[in-house]
């Protein structure tokens, strides 16, 4: 009876340190914040984001957050700005683009040296007035509003073959305002004035993007309620919210649900929700996540425009990239090397912000969060975007 209890207990205890092999808890230390444990073996994408993150310092990962640009198309001078400023990727304007345009495959390619970490290459791949490639050749809003929807992905389709081939993964290209106001600087770039219709185009644009580009909806919450032009100005609508639950928001909604995995803030006022420009209201980026279900990234359009607004009130670029932060933006874009108020030295934002989180002004946890969705969304480039 004896020799009947110890093999029992024996049998028990093996199969307990079987059980506890079985599982992996692990205590990550993240600029000494305790992650939370891993049960049961993490992934092979967790081990690698949470290795990732370990090895960064705080200036690394306020960088990651940054999509910057830096003129011209030497492959040298926009290596060395990558090693020196090590953003989360570039955003390539009209002045990146080579002579002979199939050479900015070259460019990107040399660029991407990292294949389990690409770079985000974006672009802003709309068609018509805002075309940066000389190749796209493809219809954009104007006239893809009178067209069968199925217009509207074949075209998004196509262009998204070609920004691939280029080499660029991220396309900032889907405008989801609704306005049908020929006096709006919107008006020629929406798919309309019926939240309805345009939504069914945003998600044919979502669709024909998918697996080629990522894709980012515009301008959240809606440019489509003021006439008025963010690029040199902070437009405001008073416009109720019952209202744009029922005008501007649809469009969004449908695109998130089609599966878009980038939204972009829109420098623009709804004061009857907040007074301040919703790219920096923590109450639009909550609607957008909670109301919306908005789990992916987020990105500011150009900062820049804030400063050339002429809004004194936004005349600092470090302090409105803190309320940006503060506010729910994943990520950060800065349009700079591009003339006007864009010569910021990225070290500037860089080190303003990690003197926020030095002083508690800004929360180590929300860079970390922020981090580790874009580092994943980063890792996993590649299995995402497997069409040709």
């Amino acid at each position: 009876m004896k020799k009947l209890a110890t093999t029992i207990i024996f049998i028990f205890v093996a199969g307990l340190v079987f059980a506890m092999n079985c599982l992996v808890l692990t205590r990550l230390n993240v600029d000494n914040e305790i992650l939370p444990l891993s049960i049961p073996l993490p992934s092979a994408e967790m081990l690698f984001i949470n290795k990732q993150l370990v090895s960064m310092t705080l200036r690394q990962k306020v960088a990651s957050l940054l999509i910057l640009h830096k003129s011209g198309s030497d492959v040298a001078t926009l290596q060395n700005y990558l090693q020196v400023y090590q953003p989360g990727g570039l955003i390539f304007m009209g002045d990146n683009i080579p002579s002979t345009t199939n050479d900015l495959t070259i460019i990107t390619s040399q660029l991407q040296t990292n294949p389990e970490l690409p770079y985000l290459f974006a672009i802003d791949g709309e068609g018509g007035i805002v075309n940066r490639l000389p190749d796209d050749i493809y219809s954009a809003a104007a006239d893809l509003k009178s067209q069968p929807t199925s217009a509207t992905e074949s075209a998004f389709r196509g262009r998204s073959v070609l920004l691939k081939r280029f080499g660029i993964n991220l396309n900032f290209g889907i405008v989801a305002d609704v306005t049908d106001d020929s006096n709006s600087f919107i008006y020629q770039r929406a798919f309309g004035g019926d939240p309805v219709t345009v939504g069914e185009r945003v998600v044919s644009a979502v669709n024909g993007a998918n697996g080629l580009t990522l894709s980012t909806l515009k301008h959240f919450p809606g440019h489509g309620e003021t006439e008025s032009d963010s690029h040199t100005s902070i437009p405001v609508t008073d416009v109720s919210y019952e209202r744009w639950q029922q005008q501007d928001e649809p469009p969004f909604v449908s695109g998130i649900k089609a599966g878009a995995q980038v939204v972009m803030f829109g420098h623009l006022i709804y004061s009857s929700v907040d007074s301040a420009p919703a790219s920096l209201s923590a109450k639009w980026h909550q609607i957008l996540k909670e109301r919306d279900n908005f789990e992916s990234i987020s990105i500011t359009d150009d900062m820049v425009m804030l400063q050339q607004s002429g809004d004194s009130n936004y005349a600092d670029p470090v302090a409105n990239s803190i309320s940006a932060l503060q506010a729910g933006s994943t990520m950060l874009l800065f349009v700079l090397d591009h003339g006007g108020d864009s010569n910021i030295d990225p070290n500037v934002l860089i080190d303003g912000i990690v003197a926020a989180v030095d002083n508690s002004t800004l929360s180590k946890t929300v860079i970390n969060n922020n981090v580790r969705q874009v580092l994943t969304l980063r890792h996993n480039l590649p299995t995402m975007l497997t069409k040709i």
